[in-house]
């Protein structure tokens, strides 16, 4: 992927690295990391996040070979860049037991079938029902926030064995959930392109 990188971005990129080194940091995971880091200006991020460079590595590949990526609304859908997603939140309706954004997450899974990538960054209940289905992801970026249910959801997915990407805190949104999506798309599939 050629990507112009913005003279501001690569500002903000130097003195986050002048702040913290994230150099340690095997390749995939610090472009993880650097990239929520720089999507909050929060460095806290670099060791609040729960990530795997295996697993990442294989989601690179999968994303790069054209896997869907869905997302639980239309703000994190609207923060990648570059790559279409599928978000079924307009098509989805709350019930008894059931939010909206759960409703959204089942109708997507029967959309895109097995090897999504998934972006959830905003409803702890999406996160929840996703891991109810049979949904075999390539990855899940589970980064929601909020006081209810997002520390325990993100728990949840850690402890449920998926590939993920995922934080220990309350903290996430659509913003950061964004950019570890962005993060794996922007990072070259050769090492000799350039990132930012």
């Amino acid at each position: 992927m050629n990507r112009v990188v913005h003279p501001i971005e690569v500002e903000s990129y130097r003195r986050l690295r002048a702040r913290l080194d994230t150099s340690h940091f095997p390749p995939l995971t610090r472009a993880v990391v650097e990239r929520v880091i720089h999507s909050a200006a929060d460095l806290e991020y670099a060791t609040d996040l729960v990530i795997d460079e295996g697993e990442l590595e294989k989601a690179h590949a999968a994303l790069h070979s054209g896997a869907p990526v869905v997302t639980d609304v239309e703000m994190v859908a609207a923060g990648i860049t570059r790559r279409e997603t599928v978000c079924r939140l307009r098509d989805a309706r709350s019930g008894p037991g059931l939010t909206r954004s759960a409703h959204a997450i089942r109708l997507a899974h029967e959309q895109v079938g097995p090897g999504a990538i998934w972006v959830i960054g905003n409803a702890p209940t999406a996160l929840e029902e996703l891991l109810t289905l049979d949904a075999d992801p390539a990855l899940v970026i589970g980064l929601p926030v909020g006081f209810v249910g997002a520390v325990e959801s993100k728990a949840a997915l850690r402890a449920s064995g998926l590939p993920a990407v995922s934080n220990v805190s309350e903290k996430g949104g659509s913003a950061v959930a964004s950019a570890a999506l962005n993060a794996l798309l922007y990072h070259p599939t050769h090492p000799t392109e350039e990132t930012s």
